[in-house]
């Protein structure tokens, strides 16, 4: 237990760190994109002495070490100033915004996970067989393609000629929830709304099925080469000359090893998907962070630039933080290398 914790927080440490650095690479960025942002947020026609005003306002008349340290002391504070472009607090939008996108993304990770892993088991158990080619051609399709040309087939697909899935939205326009946690599945329970529920698990669906799918094909071809690998192994032909059967073989003796570099892999996906989930969101109409976020930065919004990106590194991090114990509880050697250390 004390050997988890210690690693626990030695990796926050490092995600501190690593966060700072994020944080002053970002910020000079957002400075030197084109544009006066006092005058983007005013408009064309505000005055001189109006866009004056506002560059007071946001310090962009001092040196960029006294603007960083503005930041900064801002940030401690749980500030991170007014977004030009919605004009309301940036921890207000990001409270908005933010489940609606890690609600499509854990979707999106269980998609990954759940169908993934199968499918490259499978392959691997049936290599060389129809199963196998089958399921080699499909993950190589879903990898090809990024995530917004699936969003597209699958609308047209199920939205468009078969009309089995809604196109736009959390939930249907006559259900109105009460925002609490701001994750709709939640809140539709917390609300007692078995419609609402089913409603926007309906809406969710499509959208993080397209987002998943190059994760699913990713997660498919690595775990199979990873068990084919495997299969090699002495201690497999052991389990064969024991009698065990092909079924006991690869659920037990060789999916368990080759999940750890599939886990690593999903979880840098995973925390990918915060980033790319823009063009979804937006054929979707999804009113998520990543979306926000491509908004903040065609209207040079710093604050909410800094902000938006500041999130989605620290998901990001974290990610990795519960990938490494995933893979931790699953290898042993791993536990008491870090033990010894």
């Amino acid at each position: 237990m004390k050997s988890i914790v210690s690693a626990v927080a030695k990796r926050l440490a490092t995600t501190a760190i690593v966060l700072f650095g994020v944080s002053i690479l970002i910020f000079l960025i957002a400075r030197i994109i084109p544009g006066d942002p006092a005058r983007i947020a005013l408009g064309p026609r505000a005055t001189v002495e109006q866009v004056e005003r506002m560059r007071e306002t946001l310090h962009l008349n001092d040196s960029i070490f006294v603007q960083y340290g503005y930041f900064v002391g801002d940030f401690l504070r749980g500030d991170l100033g007014i977004s030009l472009y919605t004009n309301r607090p940036v921890m207000t939008d990001i409270a908005q915004f933010l489940p609606a996108t890690l609600e499509l993304v854990l979707l999106a990770g269980f998609f990954m996970v759940s169908i993934g892993l199968p499918l490259g088991a499978i392959a691997a158990r049936y290599r060389g067989g129809w199963a196998d080619h089958t399921i080699r051609i499909i993950t190589l399709l879903t990898v090809s393609a990024p995530a917004f040309v699936w969003a597209v087939i699958l609308v047209l697909l199920f939205s468009y000629y078969t009309p089995l899935f809604p196109i736009a939205g959390r939930i249907h326009e006559t259900i109105s929830i009460a925002p609490v946690t701001r994750f709709m599945l939640i809140d539709t329970l917390i609300a007692g709304r078995l419609d609402g529920f089913l409603s926007a698990l309906h809406h969710l669906i499509l959208p993080a099925f397209a987002l998943s799918l190059s994760g699913i094909g990713q997660a498919a071809r690595l775990t199979r080469s990873n068990m084919v690998e495997v299969y090699t192994q002495p201690y497999i032909e052991m389990a064969q000359s024991y009698g065990f059967s092909e079924r006991r073989i690869a659920s037990k003796f060789a999916f368990k090893p080759s999940l750890i570099p599939s886990l690593t892999i999903i979880g840098l996906d995973f925390a990918a998907l915060l980033g790319n989930a823009f063009l979804v969101e937006n054929i979707f109409a999804w009113p998520g962070i990543s979306r926000y976020g491509v908004g903040v930065i065609l209207q040079k919004d710093l604050n909410a630039i800094v902000g938006t990106v500041m999130i989605i590194s620290a998901t990001f991090l974290i990610a990795n933080i519960v990938v490494d114990l995933l893979v931790a509880v699953i290898n042993p050697r791993i536990r008491y290398a870090e033990q010894s250390d």
